[in-house]
């Protein structure tokens, strides 16, 4: 593996363990939703904070720890309902359109309330910020592949949360999916061999409409975001 063989090689990079934990506990404690500030202000903080070699090993730590305990958060969800009515849903990580298709009804959209307390709006959405500013240094800190499948699935889980879970767009919810469209393009430019693109990020790029993005105090419309647009734009490079 490439990435291995530049860790491994010359002019590597020297991580510290115990502060890549520090950081981690930082940002997960002194922000979030409870914090009095605006979510904005708080993934600019969060954004420097990691802006280091260590920080942004703890920026792909936290999309790897959002990921899956979104997806055993929604196997949970499938197990639940098929206790209570028999009902089986397949839970695939790498296409959850099918199952929030089938189900969005039934299924409570898992980003808002994980065990870790990373809120979508801030410290997922700065550890995307670091992983794209760091593009180019990914592979001297760490696998930039697994990083990438989990910025994916957080983006699948994300717009599906929009069009089936009932989950609001306002201008922090466009914000965190134009960063993670413009990061994943920014990490798979880095890449010497980047992957096939996941089942719901084609699907997603063949559409050509816009939502409206409404204010986060208000039901005012404020803009638009073109997922399709976006994503075609960042990642048919």
């Amino acid at each position: 593996m490439d990435w291995l063989r530049r860790l491994l090689g010359g002019g590597r990079v020297h991580l510290d363990p115990q502060r890549q934990q520090a950081l981690l506990r930082d940002v997960q404690h002194r922000y979030g939703a409870a914090t009095r500030v605006r979510f904005p202000e708080q993934v600019d903080a969060v954004t420097r904070t990691l802006d280091s070699d260590d920080g942004l090993v703890v920026a792909a730590r936290i999309l790897s720890q959002v990921a899956d305990e979104a997806h055993a958060d929604l196997q949970a969800q499938a197990h639940d309902i098929h206790v209570r009515t028999g009902r089986r849903l397949l839970v695939h990580r790498r296409n959850y359109r099918p199952l929030w298709r089938e189900a969005g009804s039934a299924l409570r959209w898992p980003l808002f309330a994980l065990p870790c307390g990373f809120h979508p709006y801030v410290q997922v959405a700065a550890a995307v910020a670091v992983a794209g500013n760091q593009a180019s240094r990914l592979d001297r800190v760490t696998d930039p592949n697994p990083l990438l499948v989990h910025l994916f699935e957080v983006l699948d889980l994300t717009t599906a949360g929009w069009e089936y879970g009932r989950v609001r767009v306002d201008t922090d919810a466009a914000a965190l999916a134009d960063r993670m469209i413009t990061s994943a393009g920014q990490v798979l430019a880095a890449m010497d061999d980047p992957p096939r693109l996941p089942p719901a990020m084609r699907e997603l790029m063949r559409r050509n409409n816009t939502l409206d993005v409404h204010d986060p105090s208000g039901p005012r419309v404020v803009g638009g975001i073109n997922l399709g647009a976006r994503l075609r734009e960042q990642l048919l490079v």
